[in-house]
């Protein structure tokens, strides 16, 4: 698409957001759902089955449907600048344009192409949380403006529209990464913090670039919280929501669940809090033993993962449940065709320079300092993923390190990749080991309900997506 023609149609599709963003505002959202359904069907067309279309629509008809009472929440209690320029950029930027632009790039250069970047912008962080690397790595290492700003421009040239910061505590470089927003006004930017940075100049700042919000660490109430990240945490994560809100400014919650803390963080007391607090969506992160002294005590039994896989569906669910949308990093390979890493969707790129397949998976043959984006997606390790993906046919078992060790310990030996761990490089064996028993005992679970589920074996994917892989 050449660029006038990129500018008309981002243009339009702006102006729609934005009408109904500002009608939604101040008229009930029920008036607005035929409009909000043509939009989505709009950038979304075939990408999106009949049925996902049906269900959407049985949402529009029935206007006292907790969805619709979400989105008239989402609406009404944020800033609208940041919610139509946000969504403007994830959702036409990313999931329209940039995708499909990410398939064809992916096809023609014959290797994965993500739809987002995951960066640490450094390896400092104010806090000491147990089980983290990054407070031993302290301030050894740091992505300058200026690296990040070439990987997102060549991202761009590629189809990437999205990018996303962790660390080390990300907010310590939040100057740059303002900087970062402004140069970029076309992506969609995202952050997962402690929140002890949030303050009323940063609050201003996104409600200026409006391209950039933030989703905060917290891992249950505080005595279970502040035994992990110390004490007084689980008031800063208050206080910082509590600001953000009174901003207008919408926020998420990142959520790190365990065989100790799995049924408080996705209790209904503990969503009604964060409801309360302003958050509108919820991200949730299976426990990955990663590190030389990682515990394989955190690691959930089949039961326990059932029973968050479960309760996660019945919290987004049409009906019952909470409004806010939950999403499983983990459980809900299911629903993307599996491993997400590697590319396919996401890559990480640590604060060395260091490009990872995943921000759990800390092996890599590849840096930013010495390769181009694309040669980096091209390397043995990141082609190991392309012409090996899905690992598996049970997308309940999508990762190749917590349910399939077996591929993880190959891809990295052919590959010739190494850890990048910067404080105690940890061998895959080592990893994998850690991770073998897990696998074993939830493969005949996890099977089990795939195959009840999906008696061919397979989830229904477009052949679009089938005929990149058997390329």
């Amino acid at each position: 698409m050449n660029k006038i023609a990129h500018a008309a149609e981002r243009k339009a599709f702006q102006t729609i957001l934005n009408r109904i963003i500002e009608k939604g505002q101040t008229e009930d959202v029920s008036e607005l759902a035929e409009s909000l359904l043509g939009m989505v069907r709009k950038i979304l067309g075939g990408e999106w089955s009949d049925k996902s279309y049906a269900t959407l629509q049985s949402i529009a008809d029935d206007p006292d449907s907790k969805w619709a009472k979400y989105v008239d929440r989402v609406i009404k209690s944020n800033d609208k600048g940041i919610l139509s320029t946000f969504l403007l950029n994830a959702a036409y930027e990313g999931g329209f344009r940039g995708y499909r632009t990410t398939e064809e790039t992916s096809i023609q250069y014959k290797c994965n192409v993500p739809w987002v970047i995951l960066m640490d912008p450094t390896t400092a962080c104010n806090y000491h949380c147990t089980g983290c690397w990054a407070a031993e790595y302290g301030n050894k290492h740091n992505l300058s403006f200026e690296d990040m700003d070439r990987v997102l421009t060549e991202g761009k040239e590629l189809g990437t529209h999205a990018c996303l910061f962790t660390g080390g505590e990300p907010l310590i470089r939040k100057k740059d990464i303002i900087r970062l927003c402004e140069k970029h006004p076309d992506i969609a930017f995202h952050a997962f913090t402690n929140g002890s940075l949030i303050d009323d100049e940063f609050c201003k700042d996104l409600l200026r670039v409006k391209n950039f919000f933030v989703s905060v660490s917290i891992e249950g109430y505080a005595e279970t919280n502040d035994a992990r990240r110390g004490e007084g945490h689980f008031e800063t994560v208050m206080k910082a929501m509590d600001l953000m809100h009174s901003y207008r400014i919408p926020f998420g919650v990142s959520i790190c669940y365990t065989s100790m803390n799995y049924k408080t963080v996705t209790s209904d007391d503990f969503l009604d809090m964060i409801i309360d607090k302003g958050a509108i969506f919820a991200w949730y992160f299976h426990y990955m033993p990663v590190g030389m002294n990682a515990s394989k005590e955190l690691l959930l039994s089949p039961e326990q993962r059932i029973y968050v896989k479960d309760r996660i569906r019945e919290i987004r669910g049409l009906t019952g449940g909470k409004e806010i949308f939950a999403i499983d990093f983990q459980n809900d390979g299911e629903f993307v065709h599996g491993c997400v890493a590697g590319g396919k969707r996401y890559l990480h790129i640590n604060a060395a320079g260091d490009v990872e397949p995943c921000v759990f998976i800390h092996y890599s043959d590849s840096n930013i300092h010495k390769k181009s984006l694309l040669e980096c997606l091209q390397s043995p390790l990141f082609l190991e993923y392309y012409n090996n993906m899905p690992f598996n046919k049970n997308n309940l078992r999508p990762c190749p390190m917590l349910e399939n060790p077996e591929w993880l310990r190959g891809m990295v030996k052919r590959s010739g990749a190494i850890s990048t761990d910067l404080e105690a490089p940890e061998s895959v064996d080592h990893l994998c080991d850690k991770t073998t028993e897990y696998a074993e005992k939830w493969a005949p679970v996890a099977d089990k309900i795939w195959y009840e589920t999906y008696p061919d074996g397979e989830y229904p994917v477009k052949e679009r997506v089938r005929e990149k892989h058997e390329l």
